[in-house]
């Protein structure tokens, strides 16, 4: 009798001890993959990134510019500013160009592939050893019977969304 009131008593206190451990304990999910304390750390400044490359399309440099801004305000807590930011971001579209990939059995090419290249200045005025300077690339296919101009805009939206995920990890992650 006396093993079964000291059992019933430890059938009490295991559910009082299980909400205390789980009262007391934390869990942090970070989905973004942005590793930031905000106790040290409020402020961005994202520079303008200008078209550099030798072939131009207009709306690409001003699209790279809103998703980077895009990526950076809804992914994190950061303040934008337009300078002296505790993280800042600078850089340059440096190519765009696009390449015959493949060439189909009566000489012409199958496939072409596009490509464009990002090159990023990332500085933390508060620990200068997370500064970089790197390249981004990405590519897209696309068969050569489409008209470069019909799926342009898709295929720089990709890259886009490609390059800005890269950056935003290797800036923010700290994997």
């Amino acid at each position: 009798m006396a093993l079964n009131n000291k059992f019933k008593k430890g059938l009490l206190v295991l559910p009082l001890l299980s909400l205390l451990l789980f009262v007391g304990c934390k869990v942090s999910y970070k989905f973004t993959g942005a590793s930031i304390d905000y106790s040290v750390v409020k402020t961005i400044s994202l520079e303008t990134f200008q078209n550099r490359a030798a072939y131009q399309w207009g709306p690409m440099a001003m699209m790279l510019n809103e998703k980077i801004s895009d990526v950076f305000i809804q992914q994190t807590k950061l303040t934008q500013v337009n300078r002296g930011g505790d993280l800042q971001l600078a850089g340059e579209i440096t190519a765009y160009d696009q390449i015959n990939k493949s060439i189909s059995s009566d000489g012409y090419s199958a496939m072409v592939q596009l490509r464009m290249t990002v090159n990023v200045r990332f500085t933390n005025n508060k620990n200068h050893e997370e500064d970089f300077e790197r390249t981004f690339s990405a590519t897209r296919d696309y068969e050569s019977s489409q008209q470069l101009e019909t799926v342009q805009e898709e295929l720089v939206t990709q890259m886009i969304a490609e390059i800005v995920d890269a950056i935003f990890n290797a800036a923010l992650a700290n994997w």
